[in-house]
């Protein structure tokens, strides 16, 4: 990790990591970047990107339960509610009985009015306004460990099972005719996310953190020629806007998480034009 500062103090050469929560801010990055990197090669896939913009949006609700119900850990209601979101959500979707992108807009439109409607109640909900677009700056040690563990939880999962995932995301009939679970898999998948996407949201912001899951993986698809460069582009891209994105806000004196969404689309429009896909 010592490394890693030198290299970055050489390319700005000030203070900035210094801090202690610069530090722990860019340890965080270090964890969240190549795990959202990761989760969006199979989401970019399954065509989930919709799926996760509206888990990100339903923590709204899942807060103003927690509120209702006097939790006093609202972390807990909005990750126990996104769980149950997500597993309803993807049991419909699975139905097909109309079209994927239309249901989960639906519940994703449904859900934030909710949660806006009843953390509004008395003009309070300016106290829950730092959620839309985060702070990674304020992030403590204890949830650095946290992070770590979910790290590690996600690439145990990702071992074995992603050839499984892959599968189903090619063709769910052949996935079948192999003995996979699909329905277990597919539920396994979605509950990730949503814990993934809640546990982050403190940092990332309800409303960008989708497109720090998409923006990476899009952008890799764009170049790679097989699954393994598919996956490593998408976390390079994705640690690399991280980064960047963590040390031009504070020399900007911008928010984090919009900051490492600009970069992140600057490569994807990079990208695009790589590939020829524009033209």
């Amino acid at each position: 990790m010592n490394e890693i500062y030198e290299i970055l103090e050489n390319i700005f050469p000030y203070t900035w990591i210094e801090y202690d929560f610069m530090k722990n801010a860019l340890i965080a990055v270090l964890i969240i970047t190549p795990l959202f990197g990761i989760l969006g090669t199979m989401i970019v896939n399954n065509r989930l990107a919709f799926f996760s913009e509206a888990l990100g949006h339903s923590a709204l609700t899942g807060i103003a339960i927690g509120v209702i119900l006097g939790i006093f850990d609202t972390n807990l209601s909005m990750i126990i509610f996104a769980i149950i979101f997500a597993l309803f959500l993807n049991k419909i979707r699975r139905k097909k009985a109309i079209a994927t992108d239309t249901i989960i807009s639906v519940f994703s439109s449904f859900s934030s009015a909710i949660g806006l409607v009843i953390l509004s109640r008395g003009g309070n909900f300016s106290k829950y306004s730092s959620l839309l677009v985060g702070d990674i700056l304020s992030i403590t040690n204890l949830e650095i460990l946290y992070l770590v563990i979910i790290f590690i939880v996600t690439l145990t999962f990702w071992c074995l099972c992603f050839n499984k995932l892959h599968a189903i995301s090619v063709n769910e009939a052949l996935a079948r005719s192999k003995n996979i679970h699909v329905n277990l898999i597919d539920n396994i998948f979605v509950i990730l996310i949503a814990f993934i996407v809640m546990f982050s949201i403190k940092w990332v912001g309800i409303l960008i953190i989708n497109a720090l899951l998409i923006l990476p993986a899009a952008s890799s698809r764009n170049l790679a020629s097989n699954m393994r460069e598919y996956h490593l582009f998408s976390v390079l891209i994705s640690l690399f806007s991280g980064i960047l994105g963590l040390i031009l806000s504070y020399y900007n004196n911008t928010a984090t998480g919009p900051t490492i969404v600009i970069i992140a689309s600057i490569f994807f429009f990079i990208t695009l034009g790589i590939s020829g896909k524009v033209k």
